[in-house]
């Protein structure tokens, strides 16, 4: 099997050695070429290496990341590129620049120094998403899939009352594709799992709360869902709903990490089947893993319904393909008609008043 070819690109030697002496230990992975600023890196691109991925540090001298992958991004527009960011608000900034100047995945950096730090972080974080991005993940079959096979579980009765979205790898682009195209006065509240770290979530919320019509806020523990607001988990915490005096209040918490992440969207799926029963739909965008697929069994187990984000459209197909190859969705579709099948129905299945479980 060919291996993924991978262009390092970061100013610090240390993290290159890091990452390249990583790569250079796993079997379906090699480096094809390293670089110390964005400028060495288009040189080396230009000069005839092909890398299936590119990691670029965003902040680097001469040719910072966010330039770099502009001008990346005019000669080469499909090539996979994985932005390694830091921590802070500076950092978490500059990385949504960079998502929405076209980078595939970003991965932020350990606030823990030292050698053994940096060494898990890219065995733990980077690796994983080279072979995704790569396509050479393991971690959901991906056949081509002709059509989505017929889900077992009982058809929704058409009724919507909430609306939740998973999401990780390709998800900020992905979101732009969907929030902002979210009319006015939506029934129904909208509850959103993007994994990110803390600090980006906040200011993913504010981004898009910028460009939608309606409201978008990153939760709080204690907030009540409310119909036409769009709500973001809070990274590093996982987002459930209950049900009290009449009211749907969302809760966080930090429970152990599922499917390696926190938030996790299993949590919430699990929660709003309980929640709101047959009045869930589910929508499982762009991600690695499988996280939604355990939510969705839920969901779909107690009549709701579940549309996942296509392979064509998708960064990476592993979190929407494995709810669709398990047989769960309803419906397969473009990013760009999720909002508008979203949109469709909530308006076929109108509920009067927001109702939630006691």
């Amino acid at each position: 099997m060919r291996r993924v070819r991978v262009l390092v690109v970061d100013d610090s030697a240390t993290i290159r050695r890091i990452i390249t002496d990583a790569i250079a230990a796993a079997a379906d992975l090699e480096v094809v070429g390293t670089a110390a600023n964005g400028r060495l890196a288009i040189d080396r691109l230009r000069a005839g290496v092909a890398p299936d991925v590119v990691t670029l540090d965003v902040e680097m001298p001469v040719l910072d990341g966010i330039a770099t992958l502009k001008e990346m991004r005019k000669a080469w527009p499909r090539l996979p590129v994985l932005m390694l960011s830091s921590h802070t608000e500076k950092g978490a900034l500059a990385t949504l620049d960079a998502l929405a100047a076209g980078a595939s995945d970003f991965v932020a950096k350990p606030r823990a120094s030292g050698l053994d730090a940096a060494r898990s972080f890219v065995d733990r974080d980077v690796l994983p998403r080279l072979r995704a991005l790569g396509g050479r993940s393991t971690e959901v079959a991906s056949p081509q899939v002709a059509h989505v096979p017929r889900p077992a579980a009982p058809r929704s009765t058409g009724r919507v009352e909430a609306v939740v979205i998973g999401v990780s790898t390709g998800g900020p682009q992905a979101l732009e594709q969907v929030v902002p195209r979210l009319p006015k006065g939506l029934p129904v509240p909208v509850l959103v799992v993007q994994h990110m770290p803390v600090m980006f979530t906040q200011l993913l919320a504010g981004r898009l709360a910028a460009i939608s019509k309606v409201p978008v806020v990153e939760a709080a523990d204690g907030m009540t869902a409310q119909a036409g607001a769009v709500v973001i988990a809070r990274g590093g915490h996982h987002m459930v709903v209950e049900g009290r005096d009449g009211a749907c209040v969302l809760r966080l918490n930090d429970g152990p990490p599922e499917n390696s992440c926190r938030p996790a969207a299993d949590p919430l799926f699990r929660s709003a089947a309980e929640t709101w029963g047959g009045g869930v739909l589910a929508v499982v965008l762009t991600g690695m893993g499988r996280d939604g697929l355990a939510g969705c069994e839920r969901i779909r187990a107690a009549g709701g319904a579940v549309v996942v984000q296509d392979r064509d459209t998708a960064v990476v197909w592993g979190m929407p393909g494995a709810v669709a190859i398990a047989g769960l969705a309803d419906q397969v579709l473009p990013i760009g008609e999720v909002a508008a099948q979203i949109v469709s129905r909530v308006e076929r299945g109108r509920v009067a008043a927001l109702r939630c479980a006691p």
